[in-house]
């Protein structure tokens, strides 16, 4: 039972983790350019302002904001590191990463000019010797020759995803139209923000029915694959370790029962010798070993909450975070699913001892009476 409920935790708490920082980056769904340019040098776009409130009026869409995106290089005196800025706009939702900011603060934008400010990850910063309220030279390549830029680093950001992390940098849109001469309304895509990660294919079906012919909208799921694949694949796992779980639980129940059955063999005989219907017999048993399965319930229940709040409190267990995205293992888990886990496993337990309890059936009580 323990083991169930800790697998199930740890299953829950992976998938939301990684769910919550993938989609911290790249929202849950992305409205851009229908073409086949995938690079980081995307054809830019611009819609309306009344299309932009008509998708935000779609119900399940909590926010929607504008990015751009333009590929870059940093240099120092001693390295050079690719990057992809990142433009956003003064209506950009920053609560992902201010609970990843580990140094300095987000950029603030302000409507009169652009800022120089930049937000870039712990793992660009060790890499290249960078501390928050550093200037930094950013080099764009435009039209054959190169450009380069002064920005400021206003704070560090650390997420665990290393894919995004060695590579994005967040700061001014306005600095990208400058650089790919775009103007005001034009930006690579959209970033929309839904309520329920349940919801997203029916709600992007919708935001794709309201924009433009030219334009597609592509899920989180569709954009990274590769990482929700393999959170399935989780899912399986976990499948496999419920079913031998439940097994051994039926297994153990079935074995306890049929060594009660043999230590009372002659009380058995006793019993029937006296008049006791099968049944009744059967009853003393599987109340007997029900209360045994009982009682494994409540310490296993015990152990695995034990377990999974000393984890979720001290992070006891921790992982590479270039191979899981995460420092330490995420568990989460619901009174609904503690619930089901118990009620299922006890099912198919008492359905299991039903099979050794039949055996009552055919002790004779002249036999038992004998045994020895």
């Amino acid at each position: 039972m323990a083991v169930m409920i800790i697998s199930v935790a740890i299953l829950n708490g992976f998938q939301k983790e990684i769910k919550q920082k993938v989609v911290g980056f790249g929202s849950h769904i992305q409205i851009s350019h229908f073409d086949s340019n995938n690079s980081y040098e995307p054809t830019p776009i611009s819609i309306g302002e009344n299309d932009l409130k008509k998708i935000e009026a779609i119900e399940g869409v909590e926010h929607v904001n504008s990015f751009g995106l333009k590929a870059g290089i940093i240099k120092t005196d001693q390295q050079i590191h690719g990057i992809v800025l990142k433009g956003i706009d003064k209506d950009y939702d920053w609560s992902f990463f201010q609970q990843k900011i580990l140094q300095g603060k987000a950029p603030v934008l302000q409507d009169s000019a652009a800022t120089n400010d930049l937000l870039i990850s712990k793992k660009i910063a060790d890499l290249l010797n960078f501390k928050a309220g550093d200037d930094v030279r950013v080099y764009f390549i435009i039209d054959n020759s190169v450009r380069g830029r002064k920005f400021k680093i206003s704070g560090i950001y650390d997420t665990g995803l290393m894919e995004f992390d060695e590579m994005y940098i967040l700061g001014d849109i306005r600095h990208i139209r400058r650089l790919n001469n775009w103007t005001e309304g034009e930006v690579s895509g959209y970033e929309v923000l839904i309520d329920d990660f349940k919801n997203l294919d029916r709600i992007s079906e919708k935001v794709y029915s309201t924009i433009g012919f030219d334009l597609n909208t592509q899920t989180i799921k569709q954009l990274y694959p590769q990482i929700f694949d393999w959170i399935e694949i989780q899912d399986l796992n976990v499948i496999i370790i419920l079913i031998l779980m439940t097994l051994v639980s039926g297994i153990t129940i079935i074995s306890t029962l049929l060594i009660l059955i043999l230590e009372h063999t002659r009380d058995i005989g006793i019993l029937k010798a006296m008049g006791a219907r099968v049944n009744s017999v059967r009853k003393i048993f599987l109340y007997t070993s029900a209360y045994i399965a009982l009682y494994g319930l409540v310490w296993g229940n015990g152990v695995a909450l034990i377990l999974i709040w000393a984890q979720k409190t001290f992070g006891l267990i921790p992982l590479p975070p270039e191979s899981y995205f995460l420092s330490q293992v995420p568990v989460s888990i619901n009174l609904w699913e503690i619930l089901i886990i118990n009620a299922v496993t006890l099912i198919v337990c008492f359905i299991m001892m039903l099979i050794p309890s039949l055996v009552i059936k055919y002790i004779s009580p002249i036999r038992a009476i004998r045994f020895e």
